[in-house]
């Protein structure tokens, strides 16, 4: 006789669950064509900066020809060249590889920070709640990017106080997004277990009510990062970010405004770079948002088919189409 089958423990359980919610995400973001678009762009601008040294040497980025200043595209310059003959598609693989880490770190530090204060405010409530959102609402009187370029102009200019300043600049808002969610989830019958259940709050925290706010986090993270590298390109376009030889897409053009009417492709291709890869993340960032909570896409389609419907039979007639896609 043949041993029956085991069952899985609590551990397998739990991960073949989470495959499974992955896989349904992954499969509802291949349906979205502009977001496979942006994650495709993401992906090459993200290999490019990985193996750019491997590509093209740094020294060509630099290199200057002053008898070949602003010549068009050729065939060893396909994007042309710059006001002091250097290679401007050098340039804007190696200044990818700077506006992108700038944007991960940003991103890193305000997600850190944000967390932690937004998390203790929504948790804990009353006074600490009072103190914590007094804070982050008189932050939110300044504009970000007020608030980085007074940061930097304190500190120095420089890439790592770009950083800084950019993910300082942006901690309330991640603050106040993982509070309100915080707030959502702290009275939900698991947290009330977990706190019978003897666990301390930072456990509770950590352990329980953060992963289930991951979703909104990534979001809100992917669509940050676009926001990072237009202030590091703003921070550099005014010259507070990583000064000349070193190519960044703010301060190439910055150097190139005074050439747009004699050439204007030297304007043209580092605001171009910065264009597409901000709307690459926040393409990306809508249809992730899209595929980890499908029910949203009724706000944007099912108000204008069927206004009469009540939204009671609006909402059902989504959740019935995504469950006979899922079976499908």
């Amino acid at each position: 006789m043949m041993a029956g089958r085991v069952p899985p423990g609590p551990e397998e359980v739990v991960r073949q669950r989470v495959e499974s919610q992955m896989t349904v995400v992954w499969r509802r973001f291949r349906r979205n064509v502009p977001g496979m678009i942006g994650l495709a762009l993401l992906v090459t601008l993200a290999l490019i900066a990985v193996f750019i040294p491997a590509l093209v040497p740094y020294d060509r980025a630099i290199e200057q020809d002053l008898p070949s200043a602003l010549q068009g595209t050729s065939l060893p310059h396909p994007l042309g060249v710059d006001d002091l003959g250097r290679d401007m598609l050098a340039r804007i693989l190696w200044g990818s590889r700077l506006s992108l880490s700038a944007g991960a770190v940003a991103v890193t530090i305000a997600l850190t920070l944000g967390t932690f204060l937004g998390a203790a405010s929504g948790f804990y409530g009353g006074g600490v709640d009072t103190l914590i959102s007094r804070t982050v609402d008189v932050i939110l009187a300044v504009p970000s990017i007020l608030l980085a370029l007074a940061i930097v102009s304190t500190q120095g200019a420089g890439i790592l106080n770009v950083m800084v300043a950019v993910g300082i600049a942006a901690v309330p808002a991640y603050a106040r997004l993982i509070r309100s969610i915080v707030l959502g989830i702290r009275e939900l019958d698991f947290v009330l277990a977990a706190r019978c259940c003897g666990l301390s709050d930072p456990d509770i925290i950590w352990r329980h009510i953060i992963p289930n706010a991951v979703g909104p986090i990534v979001v809100r993270a992917t669509v940050g990062v676009s926001e990072a590298i237009l202030a590091t390109a703003a921070l550099g376009f005014l010259g507070l970010g990583p000064q000349p030889p070193t190519p960044e897409w703010g301060s190439m053009l910055s150097g190139a405004r005074v050439y747009v009417s004699t050439a204007p492709f030297v304007v043209a291709v580092p605001g171009l770079a910065i264009a597409v890869t901000v709307v690459a993340f926040n393409i990306a960032g809508d249809a992730l948002r899209d595929a980890l909570d499908p029910f949203t896409q009724w706000r944007r389609h099912e108000p204008g088919r069927g206004g009469r419907r009540s939204v009671t039979a609006r909402m059902s007639s989504i959740r019935a189409r995504h469950q006979r896609s899922e079976e499908i």
